[in-house]
């Protein structure tokens, strides 16, 4: 009789590693293929409905890809909202955009380089997409700095 107690002791502890080992090989799965951009505050001005264009003045360049946190795939269709500081601190139409991106993710957008108003220098971005939630985030160029490569990642 030990050894039939012996071998159902060691199937179950077979049964339990195999368990456990599946609940890791899940939990990784679940985890993302891309690190999902940090949210950032949407600040009092914001404002629906801006202008479709890919430039809202000259100096600073802000290019990349939209990308789904899950897979870390371009996602077409997404819509990117831009609102920034004049040169002159103020918040203006002139600085405000909206991008239609298309199938394969890119965009490209030219402003001024922000102004101060109190606060670090910042572009503020919101970003949608079919299937994924908004991103409602900040930028912050440095002093002088021309151009800026950033992917925004969406969660589902």
């Amino acid at each position: 009789m030990p050894k039939k107690t012996e071998k159902w002791r060691l199937l179950i502890a077979v049964i339990g590693a195999l368990v456990f080992g599946a609940q890791i090989a899940l939990l990784s799965a679940a985890q993302l293929a891309c690190t999902p951009t940090r949210p950032h505050t949407e600040g009092p001005f914001y404002e629906p409905n801006a202008p479709e264009r890919d430039r809202t003045g000259r100096g600073l360049v802000v290019s990349g890809t939209v990308r789904s946190a899950f897979d870390c795939a371009s996602l077409a269709k997404a819509r990117i909202e831009w609102w920034s500081a004049s040169p002159g601190g103020q918040y203006d139409d002139e600085h405000r955009a909206t991008q239609l991106i298309g199938s394969d993710g890119r965009y490209r957008y030219e402003t001024d380089f922000p102004g101060n108003y109190g606060r670090p220098l910042h572009l503020h971005v919101r970003v949608t997409a079919p299937g994924h939630r908004a991103l409602v985030t900040q930028l912050y160029p440095r002093t002088g700095q021309a151009s800026i490569v950033f992917d925004f990642v969406l969660r589902k």
